[in-house]
C-alpha cells in the first residue's frame, strides 16, 4: 500500500498517476482497503491529484475519496485538508462522470456541519443553483439537489440562498419539474430546512405550500410521500397551517386511500400535525369525507399510520358534530387492534381515542360490548409512563356510570397500586 501511495507523488509522470489512483479506487470499494488507504496516508496525495490536468486522474482520485468518505474519520480529515475548493473545481468539468462524482462526495461530507460551512464560504451554493438551473445538466440536477438539501439545514445557508434568489429558483424548478426523483429530493430538500422556525418562516414568504401541494399530486408515490413529509414540517408554522385548510388538506385525505401504506402513513402523519390544536383544519378534514379512510387506517399494518391515524381521529372529536359522526361509525370495534398492539406509541393513542369518544353511555357501552375494557385496563399495567397515563383518563371517562364502573372493578382497575399510574 505504501508503494502505491507513493506513486502519487508529485514527481511522478502522470500515466503513473492514473494507474496508482485507479489501483486505490478499486482497493477502496472494500472496507479494508478504505482503512489501509486511509491508515497509509493515501487522502492528501488523492486531494492534490483532484488538480491535476489529466481527466483520468481526477476521475479515480475523486472515485477513490467518495469510498473513503463513506468512514466518518476519513470526513474529519478530509475538512482538515481543505478538500471541498479542488471538489467544486470539478463541477465545471466537461466530464458527466466526474461531476457526479464530485456531487456524490460533497452529498456524504455535507451532512457535517463545519463540510456545510466549508462549502458555503467557497460560493458552493452559487454553483449547485447553477447546476439546476441548467437544463443540459438535468443528469446531475437529482445529486445537487441532494447536496442542497444537506446545506439548508443551517440558517445561516437559508439566508444566503435566499438573498440570492436561489431559493425561489429552487421552489420553481421543484414545481415545474416533470422528473419524480427531482421533486423527491426538492421536497426532501424542504422538509429538511422546514424544521427550524425561521426557515419556515422564510419558505411560507416564498409561499412554498403552493409547490408542495402541486407535488401532493405527482403520479409518483415517493413524491407524494415527501410532500406530505414536507407539510408536516411546515404546519409548525400557523399561517402555514391556515394556508393548508382549503388547499393542502382534501388532497391529504385523498391519499388516505392509496393503495400504497407508506403514503397513507405520510398523508396521516401530515394531517395528525395539521388538526393538532387546529378545529378549523380539524373540521376541513371531516368535511373533505376523511373518517372513513382514517378510520380504515387504524387496521394497517404500519404502526406509525395507526398512529398517525388515531391522533387526526382525536383532534376531530374535540368537536362534538365530529365525535358523533365518529362514534357512529362503529369506532370502539376498530379500536380494538390498536388497544392490543405491542408498539407503546399505538397503544398511547388509542387510549387517548377511547377517552376523546366514550364520552357518553352508547359509545362506552359499544366499548364493552366489542370487548374493549379488557385491553385498556391491561394497558394501565404498562411500563411507558404515556401509555398509563391516557388508558388512566380513558377508564375514568369509561367509570363515570356505575355499570362500567362496576365491570373495571371486576376487571382489576382497583388492585393496580397508585404509585404505578
Amino acid at each position: 500500500m505504501s508503494s502505491v501511495i507513493a506513486q502519487l507523488s508529485p514527481e511522478e509522470e502522470v500515466v503513473i498517476h492514473e494507474f496508482a489512483s485507479l489501483c486505490l479506487a478499486n482497493i477502496s470499494v472494500e472496507y479494508t482497503g478504505k482503512v489501509q488507504i486511509f491508515e497509509h496516508g493515501g487522502l492528501e496525495p488523492l486531494i492534490r491529484l483532484l488538480s491535476s490536468p489529466d481527466p483520468d486522474v481526477k476521475k479515480n482520485s475523486i472515485e477513490c475519496i467518495y469510498n473513503l468518505v463513506q468512514d466518518f474519520q476519513c470526513r474529519t480529515t478530509l475538512q482538515e485538508l481543505n478538500a471541498i475548493p479542488p471538489m467544486l473545481e470539478l463541477l465545471k468539468s466537461e466530464y458527466p462522470i466526474i461531476q457526479l462524482l464530485a456531487l456524490k462526495t460533497l452529498n456524504v461530507i455535507t451532512n457535517d456541519k463545519e463540510s456545510r460551512t466549508m462549502l458555503r464560504e467557497n460560493q458552493g451554493l452559487d454553483q449547485l443553483i447553477k447546476i439546476i438551473d441548467t437544463k443540459e445538466l438535468n443528469d446531475l440536477h437529482i445529486e445537487a439537489l441532494s447536496v442542497i438539501a444537506n446545506c439548508l439545514e443551517d440558517m445561516e445557508t437559508m439566508t444566503l440562498i435566499q438573498q440570492t434568489g436561489g431559493l425561489k429558483k429552487l421552489l420553481a424548478f421543484a414545481e415545474n419539474s416533470t422528473i419524480p426523483d427531482i421533486q423527491k429530493n426538492a421536497a426532501k430538500a424542504i422538509t429538511k430546512a422546514a424544521y427550524d422556525a425561521e426557515n419556515r418562516k422564510l419558505f411560507h414568504e416564498l409561499e412554498v405550500e403552493k409547490c408542495l401541494v402541486t407535488l401532493l399530486g405527482s403520479e409518483s408515490d415517493g413524491t407524494k410521500i415527501a410532500a406530505s413529509q414536507a407539510i408536516s414540517a411546515m404546519s409548525e408554522n400557523s399561517s402555514s397551517k391556515d394556508f393548508f385548510n382549503t388547499q393542502g388538506i382534501p388532497q391529504l385525505v385523498q391519499l388516505l386511500k392509496s393503495d400504497n401504506e407508506e403514503v397513507r402513513e405520510a398523508a396521516a402523519l401530515a394531517l395528525a400535525n395539521l388538526t393538532t390544536c387546529n378545529p378549523v383544519n380539524a373540521n376541513a378534514a371531516a368535511e373533505a369525507d376523511g373518517i372513513d379512510p382514517l378510520i380504515s387506517i387504524l387496521s394497517s399494518k404500519r404502526d406509525g399510520a395507526i398512529a398517525n391515524a388515531a391522533t387526526v381521529l382525536t383532534n376531530m372529536a374535540m368537536q362534538e358534530p365530529l365525535r358523533a359522526s365518529i362514534q357512529g361509525r362503529d369506532i370502539m370495534h376498530a379500536l380494538l387492534g390498536p388497544l392490543r398492539s405491542d408498539n407503546p406509541v399505538v397503544q398511547s393513542k388509542a387510549a387517548l381515542m377511547v377517552a376523546a369518544t366514550a364520552c357518553d353511555v352508547e359509545a362506552r357501552t359499544g366499548l364493552r360490548n366489542c370487548g374493549g375494557l379488557e385491553p385498556l385496563v391491561e394497558l394501565l399495567y404498562s411500563k411507558n409512563d404515556e401509555v398509563r397515563r391516557h388508558a388512566s383518563w380513558a377508564v375514568m371517562v369509561c367509570a363515570s356510570e356505575e355499570p362500567m364502573a362496576v365491570e373495571l372493578c371486576r376487571l382489576g382497575t382497583t388492585t393496580i397500586p397508585f404509585n404505578t399510574l
